[in-house]
């Protein structure tokens, strides 16, 4: 691992792997400082009470590796400690039902980041696999109330026109926390070059992810395809509005991918990934050093891969998350 990656903060966007030891430690391996981490997909608000108190009692079952992050002190102290820190966060809404109150409950259990949409549409908005009507006026109300508690609104599987409504409404910066460029490779849930300039003109975030069937070159990326991508959103956009969000699925199989592409997780299937393998070089988490490689083989001075392996994160979180 080199000295940079060692000493940087580093902060993963997005992963939605199998909660387990093992992963935890391919954290502590990859230099992992803090990680959105999946709480909630389809699951309802009392299913994701579970999912919460399930994370919680892992991170204090294994407090040599975890810690769990309510403030990006909590993210610096982890680096002083040399632990991990757990950010509770969804990807898709669903949990809030339709109550508004259910925001300021997730809040204060410590869920720092909620995805309006997962895939298609729910009472808040539409995903990226359907016709796209836009934010409902209960939508608008859900993201006044995540303003005001401090949990950032990610757009990743959010439809274009519902995002740029979310956009426009949020009074704090919004995120893609894990998304390709369209113009490297057409597909719906890749952002085009409107969209990523829409959202950082507007001070949101972007979080570049990996996930081999959104990239140029599919299963047969290597890291250096990946650092290809980031570098063409940093092109766009700048390089302090730049993150990273792997959206790693370590320890899940084929079940998995079945479930996360049909509606709701049982009804219409809405995409066939075909063959999930991560990129060349970056497999698995604890290669996360290798990312920070390949940004030093590819001239990356080191002020700009600090900065987009973490340091842009935390800025970003510190600005949604103060109350």
């Amino acid at each position: 691992m080199s000295n940079l990656h060692q000493d940087a903060i580093v902060i993963d966007g997005l992963i939605i792997s199998k909660w387990d030891r093992s992963v935890f430690e391919d954290m502590k391996k990859g230099g992992l400082t803090a990680a959105n981490c999946t709480v909630s997909v389809w699951d309802d608000f009392k299913s994701t009470v579970h999912n919460i108190a399930q994370m919680k009692k892992s991170i204090r079952e294994n407090s040599d590796l975890l810690t769990l992050v309510r403030s990006t002190a909590d993210i610096e102290q982890a680096k002083k400690d040399g632990k991990t820190g757990i950010i509770l966060g969804f990807q898709n809404a669903h949990a809030f039902e339709d109550h508004l109150g259910y925001v300021e409950a997730f809040a204060d259990m410590g869920v720092r980041v909620v995805q309006l949409c997962y895939n298609t549409q729910n009472l808040i908005g539409t995903g990226c696999y359907e016709r796209d009507g836009g934010l409902s006026g209960y939508g608008r109300e859900v993201i006044g109330e995540m303003n005001r508690v401090g949990i950032m609104v990610d757009l990743s599987h959010v439809g274009a026109k519902t995002s740029e409504e979310a956009i426009l409404e949020s009074k704090k910066p919004v995120t893609y926390s894990h998304c390709l460029p369209a113009g490297l490779k057409e597909h719906p849930r890749n952002k085009s070059d409107e969209q990523l300039k829409f959202i950082a003109d507007r001070g949101g975030f972007i979080g570049v992810t990996m996930f081999p069937p959104f990239l140029r070159r599919g299963i047969e990326s290597t890291v250096d395809d990946y650092v290809e991508a980031i570098d063409y959103v940093i092109n766009l956009v700048g390089e302090d509005c730049v993150g990273v969000g792997t959206d790693h699925t370590q320890g899940y199989g084929q079940e998995f991918f079945d479930h996360i592409t049909h509606d709701k997780g049982r009804g219409r299937r809405l995409t066939n990934f075909g063959t999930v393998q991560n990129p060349l070089g970056i497999r698995t988490i604890g290669e996360m050093p290798n990312l920070t490689a390949a940004m030093e083989r590819a001239g990356w001075p080191a002020s700009k891969i600090t900065k987009v392996m973490g340091r842009n994160w935390l800025r970003v979180f510190g600005e949604v998350w103060s109350v």
